[in-house]
């Protein structure tokens, strides 16, 4: 699989001075974990979940989640569990088909080894779990029997814990929970692909949830928590983790208070004008507000509950070519002893030690997501990306 790759490969080379690699359910953490992009949950009882997934797999979805948890009601897991192993055998008989990483989202510990164990051979298409509420002691159990449904199934499964829970809002809990969270990932760091944001649960904890012209940095309770959690986990020494942006709730607006977010300039300029109109009507120049701000605060990828918002995310996590100009010449070997340098494009400076970090980072993101040509913004991107 690869981002855009359901793009026509003549688009693609007109879009891309570098094509966003291929990557397998079998690549490096390091890689995937960059390459998550948009997660699109689904609840586990959709009907047609198999077909639903290939249907996805051909919009440019990468990544999904199968939702045991709060999508569905508390009656309906046993038949959802059901439906998931149907599902999933389903797909390992469909030969020749692309499918993204698929993952699970439990409610309990239990039902780890217990669905490891239903999926049988089909358990080749799975490539972990998502762990609800996730602090240091509720999440070792999660930890503990994943480590031992993937030492049975002899299949590689990763977690992906979600940051959600009340002690992480509540700020005289917060730090300790924090540093108890780091222990656990710490300790099952090879098998730790990401961490999730919760935000909704967030927003609940004060009876809040945000308007569509609003993101999640513009209520400022949710805004202290994500920092906190990306200064204490999402640190470029080493020691961090990938952390993804919160959902986006919102698929079309009747009305709204604010002016539209997104400039025309750019639109008209692409010749997509009606692209603006539409993403206006749906509440995406909010999403793409937010998208902006989440990578701006450190976060990469998000969590996506309609298939409207996967590219969005994939179209400005893709690296402009004057980023990856400016990464490249950061981390050019000569450059090693540091010093400072004007940018190739003659506007900024780039100070070789402390921007090192961000290059290394910005040429991972260039390597999963690709680099665009000099002359192409996210508005072609976005345009080249929609299904004709």
């Amino acid at each position: 699989m690869r981002h855009f790759g359901h793009i026509a490969p003549e688009v693609r080379q007109r879009l891309f001075h570098q094509e966003p690699c291929e990557f397998t359910a079998d690549s490096s953490s390091r890689l995937l974990s960059a390459a998550l992009g948009a997660t699109l949950y689904s609840p586990a009882t959709r009907p047609r979940l198999a077909d639903d997934v290939v249907k996805q797999t051909g919009r440019g979805v990468v990544s999904m989640v199968l939702c045991l948890e709060d999508s569905i009601g508390d009656e309906d897991v046993a038949d959802a569990e059901e439906n998931l192993v149907r599902q999933f055998t389903d797909l390992a008989g469909r030969t020749g088909t692309d499918l993204p990483l698929l993952f699970v989202r439990v409610r309990s510990p239990q039902q780890i080894p217990d669905l490891v164990r239903r999926l049988g051979p089909a358990v080749r298409l799975l490539s972990g779990f998502v762990l609800p509420k996730f602090t240091e002691e509720r999440g070792i159990p999660f930890l503990e029997a994943l480590s031992g449904a993937e030492a049975a199934s002899g299949r590689r499964l990763f977690a992906m814990p979600v940051l959600e829970s009340p002690e992480l809002m509540y700020r005289e809990s917060r730090v300790e929970t924090l540093e108890g969270i780091a222990r656990a990932v710490d300790k099952y760091r090879d098998r730790v692909l990401a961490l999730r944001l919760g935000v909704t649960d967030f927003c609940s904890s004060y009876g809040l949830r945000r308007a569509p012209d609003m993101t999640a940095w513009d209520v400022q309770i949710v805004a202290s928590v994500i920092a906190d959690v990306v200064n204490m986990l999402g640190r470029a020494d080493g020691t961090g983790f990938t952390v993804t942006g919160p959902v986006w709730e919102y698929f079309r607006v009747q009305e709204r208070m604010f002016k539209p977010q997104l400039r025309r300039s750019p639109f008209l300029e692409g010749q997509a004008e009606e692209l603006r109109e539409a993403l206006i009507e749906h509440a995406m120049d909010g999403l793409l507000r937010e998208i902006s701000l989440d990578q701006a605060n450190g976060l990469l990828g998000k969590t996506c509950i309609h298939p409207s918002h996967v590219l969005p995310v994939h179209a400005l996590s893709v690296v402009s070519h004057e980023e990856f100009s400016d990464a490249q010449d950061i981390l050019r070997p000569e450059r090693g002893g540091g010093g400072v340098l004007r940018s190739q494009y003659t506007n900024k400076m780039n100070e070789v030690k402390p921007h090192r970090a961000w290059a290394e980072r910005t040429l991972l993101r260039a390597e999963v997501f690709g680099v665009a040509n000099e002359d192409i913004g996210f508005v072609e991107l976005l345009a080249a990306g929609i299904p004709g």
